[in-house]
């Protein structure tokens, strides 16, 4: 399998887009095509655990780095989860269900692929020669940054540099980076907000005088972010194992189609259920849940794209975003692969702050898609409403998920022509990530400490408090850096001096 660029020409295999990150014409590497997943393949995977799916569809793509060495770096990867299986599906008795995405080693579903993305580079390396060592960059609006560092520490030839905007995280998610071990890690806040953080490192990573004097210092520039097919392929999995899970119990029919609901801000997640959709899983709607930053939800009913808008900060921070950069991706699919207007979009976003799509490329949208977007107040109720019902606690993204799901299930269920089909919610962390949000939701109740917020939602909901985040709780900072975004490139010099 090859790869290439959103943006021009350049084709790749797959070890060289893992290393690379970013195509040097500042695109984003794609496959070359889509690799099918038969019924019968899919009926095979029900009899699989979590690591051989993980392998069987990292193959599909990765194929040079053996079926053997991918499934064992896969159960490796894996055997950091909770309980025994990465990715649980759960039905809730509203008769959605519940993909738990969150009892991985840093409690967010960044997780399921970040700890496979280190071998991936790493093999990658090898297999395309590179020398130097590696110098990997990620920009966080708060579970990237945790789960890269988490998964590249203390990696041999690997050193990871991590940005995150000083005031756009949890306190729970920033303990969790400034408490990171190991010698190859280093954390910087940053004064503005993730779309800063992601701009100031895709500089960066663009820059040919950048990654040369890189070189020329003994280090190759990769990235952790979704950017890099590294991190977006691993992500396909979970969608196509929740499928599995829902036919190998009868709850669906083999081809009968699922929804999937994804709190959407970078547009990965819910971009790797649409690749498994090209892959043959049978997907009914994918719906595109916002937050107050809306930007997604206005892209997909009118089809332009504009970033000049407020931005907010919000209770699901990780959802803290306007310029959505895997978004490109579909943007490339729905123009038939055209690369050279791909590019063209991208440039106008960078000068003007927006692009639009043709009217068919819209109607096609609307077709895969169903976005929506809630506000604070929206979704408090529906944590605060959920729990009191079912007794099930969500944190604040995926109470995000479940409000606009609830929305879209609502419309369905009024249209007697529309298809129905079951709807699987994608929970993207833990509650006790996001304590104090979480708290205030079920109870009303403000704290300013997290781990009163996390005693007291323990004492509330009697839901397990992940031992990764009870274990930092008297850890001291180690990265206490603040810099602006054009100081950005300095830390990096900095750290690899």
């Amino acid at each position: 399998m090859n790869f290439i660029s959103t943006r021009g020409t350049e084709k790749v295999t797959g070890a060289q887009a893992v290393v690379q990150g970013i195509a040097g014409d500042g695109g984003l590497f794609v496959p070359e095509y889509f690799p099918a997943v038969t019924g019968e393949e899919i009926v095979a995977m029900c009899e699989m655990d979590y690591p051989e799916r993980a392998a069987f569809i990292l193959e599909k793509y990765f194929g040079e780095y053996g079926s053997g060495e991918l499934l064992a770096a896969c159960r490796e990867a894996y055997s950091q989860f909770e309980e025994g299986d990465p990715a649980p599906l759960l039905r809730m008795d509203n008769g959605m269900y519940m993909l738990e995405l969150f009892h991985g080693p840093t409690c967010a579903f960044k997780d399921l692929a970040l700890t496979v993305m280190p071998y991936l580079l790493q093999k990658g390396c090898e297999l395309t020669g590179v020398k130097e060592k590696v110098l990997v960059l990620a920009a966080t609006s708060g579970d990237t940054g945790k789960a890269a560092l988490e998964g590249f520490k203390e990696k041999a030839g690997v050193k990871i540099c991590v940005f995150y905007p000083e005031e756009g995280v949890s306190k729970m998610q920033k303990l969790q980076m400034v408490t990171t071990e190991g010698d190859n890690v280093n954390v910087v806040a940053v004064k503005g907000n993730f779309d800063d953080c992601q701009t100031a490192v895709k500089k960066i990573m663009n820059s040919a005088e950048k990654r040369e004097e890189l070189k020329n210092k003994g280090y190759l520039l990769s990235s952790a972010n979704s950017v890099n097919v590294g991190r977006l392929i691993p992500q396909i999995v979970y969608y196509f194992s929740a499928y599995c899970d829902l036919l190998g119990s009868d709850q669906i029919k083999e081809g009968e189609k699922v929804n999937f609901a994804v709190p959407t801000g970078n547009f990965g997640n819910i971009l790797a259920a649409y690749y498994a959709k090209r892959m043959g899983l049978p997907v009914g709607t994918l719906i595109c849940a916002s937050n107050k930053n809306c930007v997604l939800t206005d892209f997909f009913k009118n089809g332009s794209y504009n970033i000049r808008r407020p931005f907010f900060r919000t209770m699901s921070p990780s959802m803290d975003i306007l310029v959505s950069s895997n978004l490109e991706r579909l943007v490339f699919e729905l123009s038939g692969r055209d690369a050279p207007l791909t590019a063209s979009r991208m440039q106008s976003l960078s000068e003007t702050g927006k692009y639009s799509v043709r009217a068919e490329e819209l109607k096609e949208m609307k077709s895969l898609f169903f976005a929506g977007c809630t506000n604070e107040s929206d979704t408090v109720e529906c944590i605060y409403d959920f729990f009191t019902d079912y007794g099930y606690p969500m944190d604040t993204h995926t109470g995000v998920a479940m409000n606009v799901a609830e929305r879209f299930e609502a419309m369905v269920e009024e249209d007697k022509d529309a298809e129905k089909h079951p709807t699987v919610v994608v929970s993207t962390a833990s509650p006790y990530k996001f304590p104090q949000d979480v708290l205030y939701a079920l109870t009303g109740n403000d704290v300013k400490d997290s781990y009163k917020g996390v005693k007291r939602i323990h004492l509330l909901t009697a839901m397990k408090v992940p031992e990764v985040l009870k274990e930092i709780r008297y850890k001291p900072p180690r990265f206490k850096t603040v810099v602006s975004c054009d100081k950005i490139y300095d830390e990096v010099l900095k750290f690899i001096s």
